[in-house]
């Protein structure tokens, strides 16, 4: 039972890792159109997607007799409320294996999409739909999310249904190593805003926004970046603010009831009466932890989050620059954002989504810091010095980075230059 305080942090002390057993988890999502009238997926053809995917090995993940996703070893592919769909990848050892990982994924996706004249789109919102177009699936948790979260956030429901994104999982050796890289990825969230910008058309227009994922984001029940972020925060700060944020949901058996009257200090203490009074068990905490939308959250492993999702050129590049800093060259990253103002990142991480590169930080653009991060991850990747079967090391990865730094132009720039000429649609689609 997750009873007292001491409990949590127990959990989080329990993702400590030798060094040498550090992992990469990656997870990405897509958008999936039919290609005959340009509109989001339904359900049924979900289904059928999911039925042809199993020829390749996987299977299926039930709800009720509802297929909501399916796993092969140690990934699984997801479905989101709008059916959009994430592979959340296994836990490997370097970018090569992970982007191997992906490229197998494609593969299989493409032969079913193919088939079933199904089109992906790569981007960190919808640029197609409008929020009514948009169906949903009978995964339940969703029809519940659906009713709160906008309660506490204006853009809730265009984060369900109209974001993806693209997320890295890291592991730390210590309660140290856990501070130092939590406080590294918060304080570059605007950076990487701006770096992997990939949302500037909305329902067919130009948003006025490079990332106007981020923006939503911004503006989602229970996400953002929170001032408590950029303290020195430990495993018992972290467990303080676990326990007076509100709950989402609890899962009791196979239903899910609002917990929106009650944070999980309630759940503690067993004042939840809806539930007969029970206390939290493992599986209460680590639903709870995965239902706060903060740009960054801790697990038993750091949940990075704040990257728009890209095509398949550049699905690598994210990790990649994140392993160089935060398992390559650590400290020399963690004296460098030491010298910045919490209250100058902030207002740098609500700016990016707009400005992205002309954002201002401590004196000098996005895109200057974004510079010295490519540089500094180039090294801790050269220092790993991990090599692929053409004796490459992982810093391939970050060229697609270096052309974005030297053109100044991010994929949201691309996309709103293809997509200006003409207004043709199949330019928003993977090619």
């Amino acid at each position: 039972m997750i009873d007292s305080k001491e409990k949590i942090i127990e959990y989080f002390k329990s993702g400590i890792k030798n060094k040498k057993n550090f992992k990469i988890g990656i997870e990405h999502e897509k958008f999936l159109f039919d290609s005959k009238n340009n509109k989001r997926i339904n359900y049924s053809k979900i289904k059928e997607m999911f039925s042809a995917l199993l020829e390749f090995g996987w299977n299926p993940i039930l709800e009720k007799g509802n297929i909501i996703g399916l796993n092969k070893g140690g990934k699984n592919i997801t479905l989101e409320p709008g059916n959009q769909i994430e592979l959340s990848g296994d836990k490997l050892n370097h970018i090569h294996e992970a982007c191997a990982e992906s490229h197998d994924y494609l593969f299989e996706l493409k032969q079913v999409t193919k088939k079933l004249n199904i089109s992906i789109v790569s981007a960190g919102f919808d640029p197609i739909s409008k929020l009514d177009e948009i169906p949903n699936n009978p995964k339940l948790r969703y029809k519940l999310m659906t009713k709160d979260m906008p309660l506490g956030g204006k853009l809730s429901l265009d984060m369900m249904y109209r974001t993806c994104g693209t997320q890295l999982n890291i592991d730390y050796n210590s309660e140290e190593d856990f501070i130092k890289k939590f406080k590294i990825v918060n304080s570059i969230v605007p950076i990487s805003i701006a770096l992997f910008a990939n949302s500037s058309i909305v329902e067919k227009k130009k948003s006025n926004y490079l990332s106007y994922r981020s923006k939503v984001w911004q503006n989602t029940s229970r996400g953002g970046l929170p001032k408590i972020f950029f303290e020195e925060l430990n495993f018992e700060k972290y467990a303080d603010f676990v326990m007076n944020f509100p709950i989402l949901f609890i899962q009791d058996k196979k239903d899910y009831i609002s917990g929106q009257k009650y944070i999980f200090n309630d759940f503690m203490d067993g004042k939840i009466n809806e539930i007969g009074g029970r206390l939290p068990n493992e599986n209460d905490l680590s639903t709870h932890l995965s239902t706060i939308f903060t740009e960054n959250r801790l697990k038993k492993y750091i949940e990075l989050r704040s990257m728009d999702t890209c095509g398949w050129d550049c699905l690598c590049a994210g990790p990649a620059l994140y392993v160089g800093i935060l398992y390559g060259n650590l400290d020399e990253v963690y004296d460098l954002i030491s010298k910045w103002e919490k209250d100058k990142i902030i207002n740098s991480y609500l700016e990016a989504p707009k400005k992205g590169f002309n954002t201002q930080l401590m004196g000098k653009d996005l895109l200057y810091w974004a510079t010295t991060l490519l540089k500094l991850s180039k090294k801790g990747l050269e220092r790993r010095d991990i090599l692929n079967k053409s004796k490459k090391n992982e810093t391939i990865f970050l060229n697609h980075l270096q052309k974005v730094i030297d053109n100044k132009t991010t994929n949201a720039d691309h996309m709103i230059k293809k997509f200006s000429k003409n207004e043709d649609l199949n330019e928003l689609y993977d090619k």
